[in-house]
């Protein structure tokens, strides 16, 4: 899958879990201090990709970006 449909599948993901319009949410976006997301938020929006990508995201995987995770998901699929 190329790295823009992984984000716009990401961005979509994303948006929806944090209620926010897509629109905010960019490759640069920081899930804590952009999107004010909190850990529970981080761990639902992680469920979500795992059962969307069909992958497992360690817990010690830095993803602190949507650019973050949708590198990760490019390596993995």
């Amino acid at each position: 899958m190329a790295n823009e449909a992984i984000f716009s599948k990401v961005q979509a993901i994303i948006a929806d879990q944090l209620d926010q319009a897509p629109e905010k949410v960019q490759l640069t976006t920081n899930f804590k201090d952009d999107l004010d997301a909190d850990s529970l938020d981080v761990f639902e929006i992680i469920n979500e990709i795992e059962d969307a990508f069909d992958v497992t995201i360690d817990t010690d995987e830095t993803i602190d970006t949507v650019q973050d995770l949708v590198t990760f998901l490019a390596k993995a699929a």
